[in-house]
């Protein structure tokens, strides 16, 4: 195959229906070391229904060595021009009571100065929030450290 039908062959692809990818690490003058991966997608094929997105995301929050992680098998993604909220159920985390629920997290696309917020924002810690739906989050309070945040968000143009 030459270059150029390589190339023509990947712009004839369907573009994904959304994703929310990137990593950042929140600024928190503490020194708290926090940080968000998500490689999140909705495939085009299934472009109406926001609950089939893959992928997965995680998060770690640790001050002074102590702390926990988690990973997160998405079950929703929703996006709107640089917004996203993804949620997920947690399936890996050193953090006592969390394995199996679901949270979830907001992030704002801004280029350099990204924020985020997820839905344990009110109440301290995943493990004390019940019964969460698909794609809920906290609105993104949280900014992120200067020269991290690459977030890139594609945007959900569903069909009305």
């Amino acid at each position: 195959m030459r270059p150029h039908e390589a190339a023509a062959s990947e712009t004839d692809r369907p573009r994904e229906a959304a994703a929310l990818t990137g990593t950042a690490k929140l600024h928190r003058s503490a020194g708290d070391d926090i940080t968000f991966s998500f490689d999140a997608h909705l495939a085009a094929k299934d472009k109406a229904d926001p609950m089939k997105a893959t992928g997965t995301f995680a998060f770690s929050h640790y001050q002074n060595g102590n702390g926990a992680r988690a990973e997160v098998a998405v079950d929703c993604l929703l996006t709107g021009g640089k917004v996203a909220v993804v949620s997920g159920i947690v399936t890996e985390s050193d953090l006592p009571g969390v394995e199996g629920k679901r949270v979830g997290v907001t992030v704002h696309d801004l280029d350099r100065h990204d924020r985020l917020g997820y839905s344990w924002a009110a109440t301290g810690t995943p493990a004390e929030m019940d019964g969460l739906p698909k794609c809920v989050s906290s609105a993104p309070f949280e900014k992120v450290a200067k020269g991290t945040g690459d977030f890139t968000v594609v945007p959900w143009q569903p069909e009305f």
